[in-house]
């Protein structure tokens, strides 16, 4: 079900995890691809995404530690591209699609934070994709 609300004009999907803080994300990741367009390395859409970042006022960690840890030892680690408000993860990449191995990561980062929301992003020739990923408990 969708509502539309008279103030912002926004179409929103009711039931959604951090809708706003989403929309937001996405606005960044809009902006940055007006900006600078398509073909950079990941490394400079993460330092742009940084920058809009801040420049909102958004909270953000940069590279974030995650560590798998099993019976108290750690195990495995990664590092988030960002993790925003301590609630989403947010990855970054530039390729033309959505491969399953990148889908994986992300899920694999919610499991090892214990998140729900990740969005993973994608600066292609044609534009911004993205693509929600849920980690239900």
């Amino acid at each position: 079900m969708y509502e539309t609300t008279n103030k912002s004009a926004q179409v929103r999907k009711q039931g959604l995890l951090y809708p706003e803080l989403s929309y937001e994300i996405l606005n960044v990741l809009f902006d940055i691809y007006k900006q600078i367009g398509s073909g950079y390395q990941e490394k400079i859409y993460q330092r742009a995404v940084a920058v809009e970042l801040r420049k909102r006022g958004i909270k953000f960690s940069e590279q974030l530690l995650a560590h798998v840890i099993v019976s108290g030892e750690v195990i495995g680690r990664y590092y988030l591209d960002f993790l925003i408000n301590d609630v989403i993860v947010l990855e970054i990449k530039k390729d033309k699609n959505f491969s399953r191995t990148h889908i994986t990561q992300v899920y694999s980062y919610l499991k090892a934070t214990s998140l729900k929301l990740g969005i993973l992003a994608n600066f292609t020739s044609q534009g911004v994709r993205y693509k929600r990923i849920v980690h239900e408990y």
